[in-house]
C-alpha cells in the first residue's frame, strides 16, 4: 500500500468552490492529505481553507482586510503579499515533513501565485500547475522558468463544475497524486562528483563521447540542454553547489544574449562558474550561429547570411567576425575574474557540425577573429588552447576531458596538500 503523503492544494477560494472541494475528496480518496491553502485577496470566501486566507496574509506581513483593500487599489502589493505568506507557510510544513507535493488549480492569478511558491521548492519534488494559463505563450516563462513546474492545461476555466472540467480536474489531480506516490523527492544524492556539461544538438557527438569519458574517470556528468533555459538553469544549480564542475562545451548563450537569439540565456552566462570557482573548460559550440527561426524580422535583417533550416522554428544564422569579438569581449571580461582555474579550448577546423568545410556556415576568418580578439583581452591568453582538430568529434572531446581532468586536479590540490 503507497503511504500516505502530504498534498498543498494551492487556490483562491473566494472565486472558486465545488471544484476545490473535488480535488481535494479526489486526492483525500486517493489516501494522501490534502491541505487545502487559500490565499484569496478579493472577498471572504464561501469556506475557509484548512490554511485560512487571513493566515497567509499575516505570514506575509499585512493584515487581510489590507490585503483586501491593496486588492483594488495595488494589485500587485497584495499578490506580493499572499506569495510571501503561503511560501513561508509551506516551508513550515516541509519543514516538518508534511509536504511531498504540490498542486495549483485556477486562472491567472491562481497561477502566478501557485508558481511563485512551486519555484521555492526543492528540485524534483513534484509540482504541478493545472490552468487555462498554462500554454500562455506570454506567461509561461514567468509561471515555470527555470524550475521543474509540470503545467496541465486545462483547456477550459476553473468556473463551475461541468462534465469537460471533471475530466480535466481528475487527469490534474490524478497526475499530482502518481507524482507522489512514484517520487525519490527531493533527498537526491551523488555517489560520485557531479560535472555539468553544456549540450546541443549541433555539439551532440563531442558531448556524448564526452559524457562516457567522464563516467570512466570516476565523475557523474549532468546534461545541461544550452537551449536558453537548460543553461540558464545549470548557471542557478552552479551556484547551489550542486556542481562539482563544469564541461561547458556549448556556450553559444554569450552570443544569444547579446544580439537577442531564440536561445538567450540571460545576462549571467558563465559568471556561476567564475564566482564559485568550479573547475571550469570552456569550448566555442554555438558561438558560430545565432537562432532566429520563427522570427521574420531577424531573418530578414540577417537574409544575406548564410543560414541553415531546420524547420519553421528552428534557423541557424551565421555569426560575422564583428559580432565574434563582441562575445569575445564578453568572455575575457568575466574569465578574467574567475576564481578558479578554467581553459577554453578552440578547434581549429570548426566549432559544430555546421561549422565544417564545404558547407556554407563554415568560415574560419570569422571564428578566427573571435580568437584573437579573446586572447588580446585576456589577461593570461596562454589558457586559450588551439586544437588542429573539429569540434564534433570523439577526438575533440578526449582533449577537452583531459583538459578538464588537469583544471580539477589543479582545483583539488590545495585542499589534498591543506589536508596531509
Amino acid at each position: 500500500m503507497t503511504p500516505r503523503k502530504g498534498i498543498v492544494i494551492v487556490c483562491n477560494l473566494d472565486t472558486r468552490g465545488e471544484d476545490i472541494v473535488f480535488v481535494k475528496q479526489l486526492i483525500q480518496d486517493r489516501g494522501h492529505e490534502a491541505i487545502l491553502l487559500d490565499f484569496s485577496m478579493e472577498e471572504p470566501p464561501p469556506f475557509a481553507g484548512d490554511i485560512r486566507a487571513e493566515e497567509v496574509a499575516a505570514r506575509g506581513g499585512l493584515p487581510i482586510e489590507s490585503v483586501r483593500e491593496k486588492y483594488r487599489s495595488d494589485r500587485d502589493a497584495a499578490t506580493q503579499n499572499q506569495i510571501r505568506g503561503a511560501a513561508a507557510i509551506v516551508q513550515d510544513l516541509l519543514k516538518e515533513g508534511r509536504v511531498h507535493g504540490i498542486i495549483g488549480i485556477g486562472g491567472g492569478t491562481a497561477t502566478l501565485v501557485a508558481t511563485s511558491i512551486m519555484k521555492q521548492l526543492p528540485f524534483g519534488m513534484p509540482k504541478l500547475m493545472a490552468s487555462p494559463m498554462a500554454a500562455h505563450p506570454a506567461y509561461i516563462d514567468k509561471y515555470v522558468g527555470t524550475r521543474d513546474i509540470t503545467m496541465h492545461h486545462t483547456v477550459l476555466d476553473i468556473v463551475k463544475m461541468n462534465p469537460l472540467l471533471r475530466a480535466q480536474i481528475v487527469n490534474a489531480v490524478g497526475a499530482i497524486c502518481g507524482m507522489v506516490e512514484m517520487t525519490q523527492g527531493a533527498d537526491i544524492r551523488f555517489d560520485k562528483p557531479c560535472i555539468a556539461v553544456s549540450s546541443f544538438g549541433f555539439g551532440e557527438m563531442a558531448v556524448q563521447a564526452a559524457l562516457g569519458m567522464l563516467e570512466a574517470a570516476g565523475f557523474t556528468p549532468v546534461v545541461c540542454h544550452a537551449q536558453g533555459k537548460g543553461d540558464k538553469a545549470m548557471e542557478e544549480m552552479i551556484r547551489d553547489h550542486v556542481f562539482h564542475g563544469v564541461l561547458d562545451i556549448c556556450t553559444g548563450g554569450v552570443m544569444e544574449h547579446l544580439f537577442n537569439g531564440n536561445r538567450d540565456p540571460g545576462p549571467d552566462r558563465l559568471m556561476a562558474a567564475v564566482e564559485t570557482g568550479i573547475p571550469m573548460l570552456l569550448a566555442p559550440c554555438g558561438l558560430d550561429i545565432l537562432s532566429y527561426g520563427g522570427r521574420p524580422e531577424m531573418l530578414e535583417k540577417t537574409k544575406h547570411r548564410p543560414q541553415y533550416v531546420q524547420d519553421a522554428l528552428r534557423v541557424q544564422v551565421r555569426t560575422t567576425a564583428n559580432e565574434l569579438r563582441a562575445a569575445a569581449d564578453v568572455f575575457a571580461e568575466r574569465l578574467n575574474r574567475a576564481r578558479g582555474p578554467w581553459s577554453f579550448l578552440i578547434p581549429r577546423r570548426g566549432w559544430s557540425s555546421l561549422d565544417q568545410e564545404g558547407r556554407p556556415i563554415y568560415d574560419p576568418l570569422a571564428d578566427a577573429a573571435f580568437v584573437a580578439r579573446l586572447k588580446e583581452r585576456l589577461a593570461e591568453p596562454s589558457r586559450v588552447k588551439e586544437l588542429d582538430l573539429h569540434l564534433y568529434t570523439p577526438e575533440f572531446a578526449r582533449a577537452a576531458v583531459d583538459e578538464f581532468l588537469r583544471l580539477y586536479e589543479a582545483a583539488r590540490a590545495p585542499a589534498m596538500a591543506a589536508a596531509g
